[in-house]
């Protein structure tokens, strides 16, 4: 799978670490996704948290350490099936390892699991 303009457009400003971890997943071509959010503004935090979309105003896409990815059905919608989100991890938690980069994946989480969402780790990759 080829990541659409779109996507590419979506990853600017996201730290190159997590850039290659995608386009690598992506290049495997077994998940068909793109990517629906990377940095964000404070702005576009504070409309995520006032909708109950976002828990945080200290988020890691604010600072480029984040990236939400969405699953693609096979007519190019979007797919929310949590268990599509399990497979996607698979694929980016491969393409993490084969380039020695540690990701964390919202899927993970106890208290909100975000299945689209991954990130670089804090203690790994500080502010």
């Amino acid at each position: 799978m080829i990541l659409n303009a779109r996507s590419h457009e979506r990853l600017k400003g996201v730290h190159a670490d997590l850039v290659k971890v995608v386009e690598l997943c992506a290049s495997n071509g077994r998940v068909n996704f793109q990517v629906s959010e990377g940095l964000r503004t404070a702005a576009r935090q504070a409309e995520l948290v006032r909708a109950g979309k976002s828990q945080t105003q200290n988020s890691r896409h604010l600072t480029g350490h984040a990236v939400d990815l969405v699953v693609l059905n096979p007519d190019g919608s979007a797919n929310w099936d949590f268990t599509k989100y399990i497979g996607l991890h698979t694929e980016m938690a491969l393409a993490a390892d084969a380039l020695k980069v540690s990701i964390e994946w919202g899927g993970n989480w106890r208290s909100l699991r975000d299945g689209p969402h991954w990130q670089l780790p804090f203690n790994k990759y500080p502010k």
